[in-house]
């Protein structure tokens, strides 16, 4: 039996030419980039090639790129680093980000910081003027994500880091989601404060990036040595930092090619999905605002109502397919995401629903043979039901 992998938002295989060019540092080059000594100073040579290179695909200084472990840990010190600088007592963001803002700035609530939501509208957008009505004097950092991570909307981040600059507040945005699919250039978007993470982009996992504009107020998050001019303690991920700039590299010089692919499976599986199911599906996301590799949908039975999410993830997969679900399981209850809740989206159709995230390696027959077996396992949990 096949397997075909249909969750590429959650993360990404590690593209060859990306293992090839990290595997010296594993082996070979394996100094420590702090160290005074040849091997020292060769790994902390490639890691300011890769800098470089890092800073000049999203329009920044090298100055400006800080590694790190990954996009959670970006968030994480983006938004605390903002907070701690500024000395502000509220982060404005928005009710469908990624845990890591989400989780983050509910933990600070515990010494005093207050989240203010900025509701989407009904496609899952935040729009500039909401932004602008949420400011107040005590605001220290607005993040708002590129893309969303699972319905794949693609929010104004220009208009709402215009907005925020009027006010003289740092902007953050998430992009690991748009890195590397779309064009992102922090100064032509204006944006203050970017996470990256590798292994959505055909990278390893462990690394990621914070891009923090010169000028900024930021305090540190994590401490402990010299390392990335006192901004993150810790012994730098070399093998990490090259694989990420490799990926990034590959993915810029295939964004073309890669959109027009992407665009090409959507199309193919939207269109089967309406012949197969043409009372059943619905799409939960408008495609005109959306990126094309990510496509979230419900799927009702013939009363309406929606099907068992879980149940019909965990059937794809005995087919060999994998996707992610609308829902997680938490503590024995199934409770709807947490972006499709805050579109709107009622609890049973939020269940019923299932994203599909494309990669650079699916291909047509894959599609098909996707749609195929959906509508196998469906009439199936049809008969069962």
């Amino acid at each position: 039996m096949q397997t075909i992998y249909f969750d590429h938002a959650a993360t990404t295989p590690l593209d060859e030419q990306v293992f090839e060019a990290m595997k010296p540092y594993f082996c070979e080059e394996f100094g420590n980039a702090n160290s005074a000594h040849q091997l020292g100073n060769n790994a902390k040579v490639a890691v300011e090639e890769a800098r470089e290179k890092i800073a000049q695909f999203i329009g920044a200084e090298p100055a400006e790129i800080i590694f790190t472990s990954g996009g959670t840990e970006s968030d994480n010190a983006a938004i605390k680093g903002a907070v701690a600088a500024t000395g502000k007592t509220e982060v404005i963001t928005s009710p469908l980000e990624h845990h890591a803002v989400l989780h983050t700035v509910e933990a600070m609530k515990r010494s005093g910081v207050k989240p203010v939501y900025v509701e989407p509208d009904e496609r899952g957008i935040i729009s500039a003027q909401k932004v602008a009505d949420a400011i107040t004097e005590r605001t220290a950092v607005v993040s708002i994500m590129h893309v969303n991570n699972e319905l794949g909307t693609i929010n104004p981040i220009k208009e709402i880091a215009d907005v925020c600059h009027q006010r003289n507040v740092p902007f953050h945005s998430d992009t690991v989601q748009s890195v590397g699919k779309l064009p992102v250039d922090v100064n032509e978007l204006g944006i203050d404060l970017l996470s990256i993470s590798g292994h959505k982009i055909y990278g390893p996992k462990g690394i990621g990036v914070l891009y923090m504009r010169h000028t900024t107020p930021w305090m540190p998050w994590m401490h402990g040595g010299s390392q990335e001019r006192r901004r993150r303690g810790g012994t730098l991920n070399v093998p990490g930092i090259i694989g990420l700039a490799k990926a990034l590299e590959l993915c810029e010089e295939h964004r073309e090619e890669h959109t027009r692919h992407f665009k090409n499976l959507r199309s193919r599986m939207v269109d089967g999905l309406q012949s197969k199911f043409p009372e059943a599906i619905s799409m939960n996301a408008d495609c005109d605002d959306c990126v094309p590799h990510i496509l979230n949908m419900s799927l009702t039975d013939d009363d309406g109502n929606g099907v068992d999410g879980e149940m019909l993830l965990l059937n794809l997969d005995m087919e060999g397919i994998c996707v992610s679900n609308g829902s997680a399981c938490t503590s024995g209850a199934v409770e709807p995401s947490h972006v499709l809740a805050g579109i709107g989206l009622d609890e049973h159709i939020a269940n019923s629903s299932i994203r599909i995230s494309f990669g650079k390696n699916n291909t047509e027959p894959q599609v098909d043979y996707f749609l195929d077996k959906l509508q196998e396992v469906v009439s199936r949990m049809k008969a069962t039901a």
